[in-house]
């Protein structure tokens, strides 16, 4: 996964994104509320936390993962989904802003509880973390609705993606050099340090498309008032998930309190609030293994 320019500002006005693109969001979605849910005592008795509170480091913006809006406050999916596990376990919900190379270490040292910032749950990780999986999502392509891009057939073509992200190493440089391989120009790369600013070269024209997230990519897409359109289908479809130490006491307390959060259909309703109905998961899992198998 993942991991500004002061061309933001300049186009903000020309474009009148009324914000869907910054490094700070305006407004949470039309609609949005926090939803708050209580205790459950059989799944808070499963936990061990001497400070009441579920600390969670995450590394805005990444919308709608998780972004700050214009109070400064950080906002996103993910935060709400955390914050509705932190409650059903009994605990106080405290997010944590973090450079994101350094959440994993954190809650391997213990200053964090958890890491919640679009991780990918993959084997890698998983070798030292435990990961508490709440939505699949794959690699979606954007493109301006006058320029229509193949995400299959970009040989030539220029496009951005946030520095790092999967989007960088799984699609756009293999595919690039697939290009080489075919005796084609290759695929120009604009790497940014975040999805805003890569959203915002295609929306300028300085990029033909954006490969982002599939969540992010819907995210930009529906702020971007008509401006940007999905290409192609949504490919390498991978589970993202909640970060905690492995073999901790907190995995399956989080699993059974993200259990309680999909049987009482507040996990749905959190997700619906951000445009996400797609990619949901129907057990709670660690590791992509359901808790009850």
């Amino acid at each position: 996964m993942k991991h500004t320019l002061p061309l933001a500002a300049v186009l903000l006005s020309a474009f009148a994104l009324t914000g869907c693109v910054t490094n700070v969001e305006p407004a949470v979605p039309d609609g949005w509320q926090q939803i708050d849910v209580k205790a459950v005592p059989e799944i808070a008795a499963m936990v061990s936390d001497s400070d009441g509170i579920l600390s969670v480091g995450t590394n805005p913006p990444f919308a709608p993962f998780q972004f700050k809006d214009s109070e400064g406050n950080i906002v996103g999916f993910e935060m709400d989904l955390a914050r509705a596990v932190a409650q059903t376990m009994g605990l106080e919900f405290k997010p944590v802003q973090q450079d994101f190379s350094m959440i994993l270490p954190a809650i391997s040292s213990g200053q964090t509880d958890m890491g919640g910032s679009g991780f990918t749950d993959n084997e890698e990780r998983r070798k030292n973390y435990d990961f508490i999986d709440h939505l699949y999502a794959g690699i979606q392509w954007v493109q301006r609705p006058d320029n229509p891009v193949d995400p299959n057939n970009a040989c030539g073509l220029t496009v951005a993606v946030q520095r790092t992200t999967v989007s960088e190493t799984d699609d756009v440089r293999p595919k690039s050099e697939e290009c080489l391989a075919q005796g084609k120009d290759e695929i120009t790369i604009l790497s940014y340090d975040t999805a805003d600013n890569a959203a915002l070269a295609v929306l300028t024209g300085r990029a033909d498309a954006l490969s982002a997230d599939s969540p992010v990519a819907a995210w930009a897409v529906n702020r971007a008032d008509g401006k940007m359109e999905t290409t192609g289908e949504i490919f390498d479809a991978a589970p993202y998930g909640f970060a905690v130490p492995k073999d901790s006491s907190l995995g399956p307390a989080a699993a059974a309190a993200l259990q309680h959060l999909i049987d009482t259909g507040v996990y749905a309703e959190i997700l619906h609030q951000w445009g996400i109905d797609e990619g949901l998961v129907e057990h709670a899992m660690i590791n992509e293994r359901p808790i009850n198998a």
